[in-house]
């Protein structure tokens, strides 16, 4: 396996699957002597969470909760 320009490497499926590494799953390395290790990374937020606090703040409108209710149920 090679490593590209860009530091890339890719994951055999074997190992992606036993560990339950999917798209977006954030890792962590581990560097002993000139080993490396990857592993799942514990405090990972999940993709909702992240998207939450993306978004949160975001808001330009000046309408109340309320408000914002009453257009959903119209």
């Amino acid at each position: 396996m090679k490593v590209t320009s860009k530091g890339q490497v890719t994951i055999p499926i074997e190992i992606r699957e036993r560990l339950g590494l999917q798209a977006g799953t954030e890792v962590q390395f581990a560097v002993d002597g000139d080993s490396v290790r990857i592993m799942k990374a514990r405090e990972a937020e999940g993709r909702g969470r992240t998207l939450i606090a993306r978004l949160r703040g975001s808001g330009t409108t000046a309408m109340t909760t309320d408000e914002i209710l009453a257009l959903t149920r119209e």
